[in-house]
């Protein structure tokens, strides 16, 4: 159930249905290529008449608006920031063009004509020509024109990034009504941006701002939504302090974004609960009308007006507003939708559809149902009915229901998220009636359109099984394609997007372009740390005076840097290779090019309980179900590694090998595709969910070696930790770990690394100086003791002479007190070196519950305000290029939250195995990053001959055949056989790929 209880719109605007852009706030320029849109500017100095309309066109990536767009009745030409014009031209379709020099030095576009008495234009950097050319045919059709918009884009931006320009481009009223159709049309994330901004923008005391019970309100639901529950519970009590206990409006909003959040953690008793809870009725709300009449405003009734804005209660036809009652009698209708939502989760089925029947009624007796903003209550409620129904085998009655939501959605919602899934949920039916080829259909047509639609992909996840099934069932070619089209549309791992920059940054060598790629990244990472910053200071419950002047500098910075940023890509887009953009998705065939002889692709989708794999090679692919359910994987993997290692009271402790368990995995996952593994020579994994926590190289892919281990565990004299002579899925294959198949194929096709050095080792930390145990450490600091145990540079000194023909390493260590998170800041030749290798403690965990998780490395401390700590944040800044990057520390393969992953500057991602340290070096500059998936041992040098080994290998030989070469001593050695000596490093990125 979670993201698709959605909260209600009580007073948005319209949705945009209405006919003409003259009756809507925004829209989207072309249908595809970059997202470009245009959004509406009130207070712009150009409008004189109130038939004038002026927009900003804002594009993803770029964090201010890169032109404007004018209807102006008036035959007067708008002021530009146009320099020297050259002489205008006629283009072919009866638009000036004058190319110019705008004022800040970048070329800049003026695009004017005049039709019936308007004049219309279209000016901005001329890099977004085509954005504003097909602005102005659009502001001429009076309706959205089709068209690709080619314009820069660096990848490195999100929607919710975008989403975030967007809200500042439009004054609160407006932005607070698309922020409510962002939330109706499912996509939360884009909602969340905008209420993150609202509220900000209320606690800075802009004017026009005054509603922070509704923000909270609504920003808690956001979160809930998106499944931070933590996050939503805070929210929600801010909420609740901001609320004016008398408002009856606010009141029964919180009630029921209170009921949603008990729902979307699936606790539909506790919702009832939350909507039982006893409200004021209207007469008691407290608005007296003498005092009203009198000229008399205090606080709370200010507020009452002011929630009640003409913008947002504007209905279909008129301009009417809602009275308090009318609005009450709503957010009562959802609530008893809820209520009937609840009961139907509770399988009390007559309950609910009697309440769901009464929510109906109830919204059609306010304004005879012409109040547009609730047609998506109505719809929900005939998702839930058809729910009923199906339950109650009335399938037709359920297609009924189904299509009637369809209907609603498609006409007030068109291409959003809610209409995907509803389609999605009818395709579904259909599978379960047994018309396999119409679903088929169905599901592919809502496929199609997920990557055009912001937030289709978390919507349309947990409703997709059906289609896995039905693919996976029939199983031709045309279904595996599919297939595979539609598992690219899945969430995955942060660490994927920043593969796709990073491959957009290298592809293009080492010219001013590539440096004005890394330079727009950089301000935008900057830009987003601002916005986590001015979000630190406003989540507070007071802001004193010093905070108040701290935020005004936090936000004059990041309008600077927005500035400087859009300049950026503007100069960008003269350089074609930015303009091209490509597919975040990636085709079977294209995939099937790019495989070698040998090789083999192994993709795992995870949806809902189910899993799902497809096997690739190069002339074959197969799709398979997985022989065990999501939480069956999760107890599995999570008994393997317990076998590995666990800490307890502080310290490592291993345990033998759960085999039976690891050889259940293998044939739970490889067993129908068990012939096409075996004559693979390099296995290309991409997991999801649990299996991101766990190397595959340590699963048994035969039974040849099981019973002679089963025997020495059953003998109480014999070694039960030597494995030796098991058939470990690694023992003959090298085993890459991807994150997506484009990121995959993107990190194949770079160059290599252009430095001239071959190797950087780093580590052994000096202890902690003295002088920092008379700093004053709060609870969530690392103790000192932290810094009291380094790990020995004997592994770095071997793996240097390795790396350079056996000479002294000299200069290729930093060790001891030079080992300093400062130093390495400072440094400016790391992208000289092709293979770093990092050998300290990792700390990806947190020192204490109540602490959150900032991955980091110990380096040695510093000086200034060094904390001894190389953190995420502190190694996304730093700027390689390097083949290969070695974690050898503990369980560097972990995780970031996304709170850490925030204060980075990055937007996407977080809370994902391997978007912890791996994404931060992948973010500053590795091609591939081998990590560790547990804390790597010191006993019997296991670690140390590991590494050397790997750097032992012939020079051009792939790092994973190196990898595996030097394991295979250790395997066939009964004292370092158990896997918890050989097994701990991932290869994340391609295996194939030499070291050296």
């Amino acid at each position: 159930m979670r993201a698709m209880i959605i909260g209600l719109a009580l007073v948005a605007a319209p949705a945009q249905a209405a006919t003409g852009l003259k009756a809507v706030d925004s829209f989207r320029i072309g249908d595809s290529g970059v997202l470009c849109t245009a959004q509406i500017r009130n207070g712009d100095t150009e409008l004189k008449s109130m038939f004038d309309r002026s927009y900003a066109v804002v594009c993803r990536d770029a964090a201010t608006a890169v032109g404007q767009l004018y209807a102006l009745r008036s035959t007067a030409a708008p002021a530009t920031a146009a320099g020297e014009c050259r002489p205008a031209a006629m283009t072919t379709n009866g638009i000036s063009r004058s190319e110019c020099v705008g004022t800040s030095g970048l070329p800049y576009l003026v695009l004017t004509t005049l039709r019936s008495g308007t004049r219309y234009v279209a000016q901005g950097f001329a890099g977004y020509e085509s954005a504003l050319m097909l602005g102005i045919q659009s502001l001429v059709a009076d309706t959205a024109q089709r068209g690709s918009v080619e314009v820069t884009s660096t990848g490195a931006g999100d929607p919710t990034a975008f989403a975030r320009v967007q809200a500042g481009t439009l004054d609160p009223e407006k932005a607070l009504a698309e922020a409510y159709i962002r939330n109706n049309t499912g996509s939360f994330a884009e909602a969340a941006a905008f209420f993150e901004t609202l509220i900000e923008r209320n606690r800075s005391g802009d004017p026009g701002y005054g509603r922070s019970s509704e923000y909270l309100a609504n920003q808690a639901l956001q979160q809930s939504n998106l499944g931070n529950d933590v996050e939503a519970a805070d929210l929600f009590a801010r909420a609740g302090r901001a609320t004016d206990a008398s408002d009856p409006i606010q009141l029964r909003r919180l009630r029921n974004f209170r009921a949603i959040d008990q729902l979307n953690r699936s606790d539909a008793a506790a919702a009832l609960v939350v909507l039982a809870t006893p409200i004021a009725a209207i007469a008691d709300a407290g608005l007296d009308p003498q005092r009203l009449a009198s000229g008399y405003i205090d606080r709370p009734i200010a507020q009452k007006l002011n929630s009640d804005s003409a913008e947002l209660a504007r209905l279909q036809g008129g301009d009417e507003r809602l009275t308090v009652g009318e609005r009450a009698a709503l957010l009562d209708a959802q609530s008893r939708y809820l209520e009937g939502v609840a009961y139907r989760s509770l399988r009390r089925y007559s309950e609910a559809r009697a309440v769901l029947q009464t929510s109906v009624t109830g919204v059609a007796a306010v304004r005879q149902g012409r109040v547009r903003s609730l047609a998506w209550l109505t719809a929900a409620a005939e998702i839930e009915l058809a729910t009923i129904a199906e339950a109650e085998a009335k399938p037709a009655e359920a297609r009924a229901h189904l299509d009637a939501a369809i209907i609603i959605y498609g006409r007030e919602y068109p291409a959003s998220a809610v209409l995907l899934a509803t389609k999605a949920r009818a395709a579904a039916l259909l599978a379960r009636q047994g018309q396999r080829d119409a679903a088929i259909s169905g599901f592919r047509a809502v496929v199609a359109d997920v990557p055009a639609t912001p937030g289709a992909a978390q919507a349309i996840r947990p409703l997709i099984g059906p289609y896995f099934d039905l693919l996976v069932a029939r199983g031709n070619a045309e279904d595996v394609a599919a297939f595979f089209d539609a598992s690219q549309t899945l969430v995955r791992p942060g660490v994927a997007q920043t593969q796709a920059v990073l491959a957009r940054e290298l592809s293009g060598g080492n010219d001013a372009a590539a440096g004005l790629f890394r330079e727009s990244t950089t301000v935008s990472r900057e830009i987003i740390r601002a916005e986590t910053d001015a979000a630190r200071i406003t989540a507070q419950a007071e802001i004193s005076a010093d905070d108040a002047a701290a935020l005004k500098d936090i936000q004059a910075r990041r309008d600077q840097l927005a500035q400087q940023q859009t300049r950026l890509l503007a100069k960008l887009s003269e350089f074609p290779r930015y303009r091209v953009v490509a597919s975040t998705n990636l085709s079977l065939a294209d995939l099937q090019a790019k495989l070698r002889k040998g090789e083999g692709y192994y993709k795992l989708s995870l949806v809902g309980a189910e899993a799902y794999g497809v096997f690739v090679s190069q002339d074959a692919a197969r799709l398979v179900r997985v022989d065990a359910t999501v939480p069956q994987l999760e107890k599995m993997v999570a008994n393997v590694r317990d076998s590995i290692v666990r800490i307890e009271n502080g310290r490592t402790a291993t345990y033998p090998f759960d085999a039976v368990t690891s050889r259940k995995l293998y044939l739970a996952l490889f067993g129908p595709v068990d012939a096409a593994v075996a004559t693979t020579n390099h296995l290309i994994f991409e997991p999801d969910g649990p299996l991101l926590q766990l190397p595959v190289n340590l699963l048994i892919a035969s039974d040849r070696g099981m019973a002679a281990f089963a025997a020495r565990l059953a003998d109480p004299k014999a070694d039960a930790y030597d494995m030796t002579g098991i058939d470990w899925l690694g023992k003959v294959r090298m085993v890459s770990t991807a994150v997506s198949a484009r990121g995959f194929v993107d990190l194949r096709d770079l160059a290599p690394s252009r430095g001239k050095r071959a190797y950087l080792g780093l580590g052994e930390n000096a202890p902690a100086p003295a002088s920092a145990a008379t700093q004053p450490r709060d609870a969530c600091e690392w103790p000192l003791a932290t810094w009291g145990n380094p790990i020995s540079a004997a592994e770095l000194r071997a793996a240097a002479a390795a790396a350079n023909g056996g000479r002294d390493p000299g200069d290729d260590l930093i060790i001891d007190t030079a080992f300093t998170d400062t130093a390495i800041a400072a440094r400016t030749d790391l992208n000289q070196y092709r293979i770093l290798h990092f050998a300290t403690h990792g700390l990806v965990t947190a020192p204490g519950p109540q602490c959150p998780a900032r991955p980091a490395l110990v380096t040695s401390f510093g000086t200034g305000k060094s904390d001894g700590l190389l953190s995420f944040r502190d190694i996304f800044d730093l700027r390689l290029d390097a083949d290969t990057v070695i974690l050898s520390a503990c369980d560097t393969a972990g995780m970031a939250t996304i709170a850490a992953t925030r204060e980075a500057g990055i937007s996407t991602g977080g809370n994902f195995a391997l978007d912890g340290l791996v994404r931060a070096f992948v973010g500053a500059g590795s091609r591939t990053v081998i990590a560790s998936h547990w804390p790597v041992p010191d006993d019997f040098g296991a670690t140390g001959r590991l590494i050397t080994g790997l750097f032992a290998g012939p020079k051009g030989a792939g790092v994973g055949e190196a990898m595996r070469e030097a394991s295979l001593s250790l395997m066939d050695d009964a004292k370092t056989s158990h896997p918890y000596y050989w097994a701990a490093f991932a290869i994340v990125g391609d295996a194939a790929r030499p070291l050296q």
